[in-house]
């Protein structure tokens, strides 16, 4: 897959584009593998320095970047075993919101996540990661399920939002959300969600609502998404960038208003750029987390998820 450069990775596209024109010429002279290395060096730099002082509209792009690791990657990659389960069991089977049954490093669990897909076909099968109302029904299938069972739920998190379409309203998209929020927030079972990439508004806390919420390192959390900020604010969505300036979408403030548990570090360049090594450090992360479950009651884990709602935005 050809490599997708951001806006403001210009300057580091054309240093990458210059090595690849010279690494052909080097095919047929050596004399010029000093220059190669030395630009490699120079863009690793760069990469390196735009990526230390990225502001939260380029946080904003990197969480959206096409080539991010998307739950299904995160399925292959982190599980064994794995068992996908379909339909709300009342309308039908939401393609963007997947769920089922696996194995995370041989314990039993319980995953699910919003799936956008990799190119036009997949991204229309699961409508961008966008649910509709059945997706949260079934997500609340599933958690009963977890809940049954005594298996951990770990929820991986990365849409725009809820689909807003007219068939979604008239099957009771608010509803569904609500009574996702609920159940996450009522179970005894220990329960980690990890924002991969967007997290945006309803649609993502439907499933967020977890006892750990983790988010990696360019991630974005926000009640809406800049645009939509934007437009209800200045009726301007061009504003955008000012919006996720203003919004505090980001972990370190995030972390800071105690709606984020714990922040994972990301390759330098963005998981995109290491999409192997991004989804280890998160598998390992994960086990972490879990470790912190061991010995507790179902009461303390709710006691636990609790408190830690009730902390945010206490003084």
């Amino acid at each position: 897959m050809a490599t997708h450069y951001l806006d403001f990775e210009k300057p580091i596209a054309d240093l990458e584009a210059k090595i690849e024109e010279l690494s052909l010429l080097a095919d047929t002279s050596g004399d010029i593998d000093h220059e190669i290395e030395g630009l490699r060096k120079k863009a690793d730099q760069l990469r390196k320095k735009t990526y230390a002082g990225l502001d939260p509209w380029m946080k904003t792009q990197v969480a959206r970047h096409p080539q991010r690791p998307h739950f299904i990657d995160y399925v292959q990659s982190l599980f064994t075993d794995w068992n996908e389960l379909h339909g709300d069991r009342q309308f039908g089977d939401d393609q963007a919101i997947l769920g089922g049954l696996a194995r995370f490093r041989g314990r039993p669990v319980v995953i699910m996540g919003h799936e956008k897909g990799h190119d036009t076909a997949t991204r229309i099968t699961h409508n961008f990661g966008m649910a509709r109302p059945e997706g949260y029904r079934k997500a609340v299938r599933l958690m009963d399920m977890a809940e049954q069972f005594g298996l951990p739920v770990l929820s991986f998190i990365d849409t725009a939002g809820a689909y807003p379409g007219l068939g979604a309203e008239e099957r009771g998209q608010a509803e569904a959300i609500a009574r996702s929020t609920g159940r996450c927030l009522t179970l005894s079972v220990p329960s980690i969600a990890t924002i991969t990439g967007e997290g945006g508004s309803g649609g993502a806390i439907a499933i967020a609502a977890a006892s750990r919420v983790l988010m990696l390192e360019h991630s974005i959390y926000s009640v809406i998404s800049p645009e939509g900020a934007a437009g209800i604010l200045w009726r301007d969505g061009a504003r955008a960038r000012d919006a996720a300036m203003a919004m505090k979408i980001t972990g370190p403030d995030l972390m800071g208003l105690k709606i984020v548990d714990r922040l994972i570090e990301e390759p330098v360049g963005g998981a995109h750029t290491d999409r192997d090594a991004a989804m280890a450090t998160v598998g390992d992360v994960l086990a972490d987390e879990l470790k912190g479950f061991d010995g507790l009651t179902p009461q303390q884990i709710k006691k636990r998820r609790a408190d830690r709602f009730y902390a945010i935005g206490a003084l």
